[in-house]
């Protein structure tokens, strides 16, 4: 009779056996192909990155890849959102124009510590896709935190131009700050974020 048992993985640091299940496999698959791209993206112009290079630095097979992912941009947005996911684990912003913009000083916190990692510097070429695809992105979740927040048909103005405004207002500063080599803190950055949207936002909230 085949054994149907899960696989057992060796633990490496506690010694003891445990099963690696199918969704901290893919969770790893997913981990690798992000990292092999962001590195590829500090030594050649993001455009020229070809997949089969990042499933190569990845030891990652093409099926696995296109299982998951339609194509390089497709990981990278993948990869942004998990980062924003994983910046929630904070207590909601009291009032509701903070909680839009609650994403901000975390996310340039892990910028902040990443942009200082051992490794090259990430190319222009790469940093001007990478903030593109992050506008993109928070583009779409400020829209749908807007949505749980604002009752769209009293709105004054779409909400889907207000979550742009933000999105991108904050990449325009985030620019600022990475390009310029300006020696502002993440915390001080946020605070230039913050003086220029919420207002605005104060604005349609209170209207």
């Amino acid at each position: 009779m085949k054994n149907t048992q899960p696989r057992r993985v060796r633990n490496r640091t506690s010694g003891s056996n445990r099963p690696e299940t199918p969704d901290r496999r893919v969770q790893k698959t997913k981990a690798s192909l992000h990292t092999a791209l962001i590195g590829l993206a500090r030594e050649k112009p993001y455009p020229s990155i070809a997949v089969k290079e990042i499933l190569n630095r990845a030891n990652v097979g093409r099926s696995t890849f296109y299982t998951h992912f339609r194509d390089k941009d497709d990981l990278l947005e993948s990869g942004i959102h998990e980062v924003l996911r994983s910046l929630h684990d904070r207590p909601r912003a009291a009032s509701a124009p903070e909680r839009v913009v609650a994403f901000s000083l975390p996310l340039l916190q892990h910028i902040d510590e990443h942009r200082h990692s051992a490794g090259p510097r990430m190319r222009r070429e790469g940093r001007v896709s990478m903030h593109e695809h992050l506008e993109d992105v928070l583009t779409s979740v400020i829209a749908d935190e807007l949505a749980t927040t604002v009752r769209t048909s009293q709105a004054k103005t779409p909400m889907d131009l207000v979550a742009q405004y933000v999105a991108s207002t904050f990449v325009l500063v985030l620019n600022r700050w990475v390009e310029s080599d300006t020696a502002w803190t993440p915390a001080e950055t946020d605070a230039r974020f913050r003086a220029l949207v919420l207002p605005t936002l104060n604005n349609l909230f209170e209207s």
